[in-house]
Order: C-alpha cells, then structure tokens, then sequence
C-alpha cells in the first residue's frame, strides 16, 4: 500500500457523521446538524425550470452574475458590508469555502486561533493546511461566547487568522457586538486574517447577528444556503473579500471545483430574491423546539445553556457512557470532546428534528437512561 500524505494522517473521520450513518432506522437522530424542512417550493420550481431550459453547463468560475449581483445586494441589506460581484464567489456549500480559505492563506508555522469548542472541520481544514491551532477557551459560565479579551491574549507575531462562528455550531453561542467589534479592531492592529462563517445568520432568537467585515477590512465572510433555506444537499454557499484576498481564494476554486453547480445556482437566486416567509416560519419552529428540548434536558439534571442560535445545545453531561447508553436507547447524539477540549462532559443534541420526535427523545433518555 501507498502511504497517504503525513499531513492527513492526524486527521480524524467526522464524528457527526458517524453518529449519522448508525443503521438503527428507528432511532431518533439528535446528531446531525441538518433541518429536517423540505425546500420551500419556489426554490424547488426555479430548479426544475433550470434542468427544462438545459441550464446543465459551466457557468463562470465564480458564478453566475445575477446570483452574485443578489448577493452583493443582501450583504449590503443584512450585514451592512460593501462588495462588487468580482469580489463574490460561490461555492459548493460553505464547506469549500472553508477549505478554500484555509489553502489559500494558511502554511506552515502559521497560528490560526480557534474557539474551544468550535465546529470540527476547522481544526481539521487548519491542519491539512500544515498550520498550528491556537484554542481560546469559550466557557459555560460565559454562554459559550468567544470573548475579544480572551482572543487578545493568544495573538502572537504568528498569528495568520482566527475562525469566528456566530451563532455557533455546536452550542448555538451568539457573540456580543462589542467582542465582533473588537476582534474586528485586533485584526487591524495586528494584521491577521478574520474567517468569518456565517452560515447560521438568519437562525437566531431574540438577538441580532453583527459581520466583523463591517467593521474590518482583513475578513473573508463565509455563508451559504443549507440552514437559512434547507438545501443541504444542494451543496451552495459564497464568500466575499476584498480583491486581493479574492483572486487568491479563486486559485483553489478554480483549480478544484471549476463551478458550483447550475442547478444550486438558480434555486440560490431564488432563495435570496424570492418570498422569505418559509425562513420565518422555520426559524419560529426552531425557537419553540429550543424551548422544549432546553427545559427538559434541565429538567432532568443536565445544566444547558438557553442557546440564542443556530439549533443545537450543548448540555453539561459528566456520564462518560452517556452518548452510547442514548444511541443504544434509541437517541443519536455527539460527544462533545468531537469539538475541542472543552467539549470534555458536554454532549451536543441538534432540535432539526420535529418537536414530537424531540419530545419523545427526551422522554426515552429521561426513562432510560436518566432513571434507567
């Protein structure tokens, strides 16, 4: 046998995938981070109409242009960040964009500050790129929230880029405007790179999502349509930076992925310039499954944090068998250890699942292994 490349030999195989591919067809699956909404139908018509009109070949490397332009346009709508269609390219999913960015800026002996607990492929895009993590620790009794404090304290004269998540995956954290400020200020006065993933922006409760690309020049903003809209599947996501950062970034692209798919392309366009009446109605539902899944776990002796967004918790859980007791009572979960150090005694439970479904895991887990 060929020997793989050194740089992929630390890399682990997701554990939200595994927990995803258990056979049990009769298991409730709090694991994967995946609504379980179908497409709203008007996404789903713009596709169809794209496959009638034979829209099956390349489109320019960074994407068609009207879907650039609307997303130009809700940049500046929603995130208060100025851009130009050059500056916009869209990606296979915001995954790629992660990717793209961590090839195309991070090297050897690069620092690249990451929250701890924070979503599993970073560490992973940072170490395929042969860089050095620097975790900032993102504590229970703060909310999860990364704070600019904390942050100051790992920058270093190798520091390359830190990786911001708000709200994050996997303890639904929504970061304080004064810590994305902040940090948005540090990377000026230190000159390092803010990759900032974004993909959860429009799930969030009863709080408002800030961009550090407002209030900095160094960010690559990530986002993406498979939370907001539902098309996981569908693999579409965009990223924006200034021009210097973008033409960089398009070398991995274009190199690796050519274009996103037509298909995507078009129900993306509808997704940003079409009705936005079934991203309400989801996130309302999001809000109320939070709700109940909150109490309950609390309710049952394992402290939670009341998360403002995206649709995961990340309850303290000291039981060391507790994932697979769940999994074996008929509940799929992830270990929180999966997400950093951190998530040591913590388990991360996403509610994109119904709340009949939510409700009947906790009563399984509460029967079965609470009081099993």
């Amino acid at each position: 046998m060929i020997n793989p490349a050194s740089r992929t030999k630390p890399i682990e195989l997701s554990q939200i995938r595994k927990m995803f591919e258990i056979t049990n067809p009769n298991a409730i699956n709090l694991g994967i981070g995946e609504p379980d909404f179908n497409v709203p139908e008007n996404i789903k018509q713009a596709m169809k109409n794209s496959i009638d009109d034979n829209d099956t070949h390349y489109t320019p490397n960074k994407g068609y242009i009207e879907l650039r332009e609307a997303i130009v346009d809700k940049f500046k709508k929603d995130n208060g960040i100025e851009t130009n269609p050059d500056n916009i390219i869209v990606t296979v999913g915001a995954s790629e964009a992660l990717y793209m960015c961590a090839q195309a800026f991070i090297e050897s002996g690069d620092e690249v500050i990451l929250p701890n607990p924070s979503f599993l492929s970073y560490e992973a895009c940072v170490k395929l790129a042969d860089g050095k993590i620097i975790p900032v620790d993102c504590k229970m009794e703060n909310e999860f929230k990364l704070k600019a404090d904390d942050v100051s304290e790992k920058i270093t004269k190798n520091t390359k880029a830190i990786m911001l998540n708000s709200p994050s995956n996997p303890t639904g954290a929504v970061m304080e405007k004064e810590d994305i400020k902040a940090i948005a200020d540090l990377s000026m006065d230190h000159d390092f790179l803010i990759i900032s993933d974004e993909i959860y922006e429009k799930i969030i409760y009863d709080k408002k999502h800030y961009s550090p690309a407002k209030y900095s020049d160094n960010v690559i903003t990530l986002n993406g349509f498979s939370k907001t809209y539902a098309m996981t599947g569908l693999r579409i996501g965009y990223l924006t930076a200034n021009e210097e950062y973008t033409e960089e970034l398009l070398k991995i692209h274009q190199y690796n992925i050519a274009c996103a798919s037509t298909v995507s392309q078009r129900g993306a366009y509808e997704a940003l310039t079409g009705p936005q009446d079934e991203v309400t109605k989801m996130v309302n539902e999001f809000k109320n499954r939070r709700d109940l899944i909150v109490k309950r776990l609390n309710e049952m002796g394992y402290e939670t944090v009341n998360a403002e967004g995206a649709f995961y918790v990340f309850p303290k859980i000291e039981d060391k068998e507790f994932v697979q007791k769940a999994a074996k009572a008929g509940v799929i979960t992830v270990p929180g250890a999966a997400f950093g150090s951190n998530g040591q005694n913590h388990v991360r439970m996403s509610y994109a699942n119904s709340y009949e479904n939510i409700e009947k895991a906790m009563n399984i887990l509460e029967e079965r292994v609470v009081n099993g």
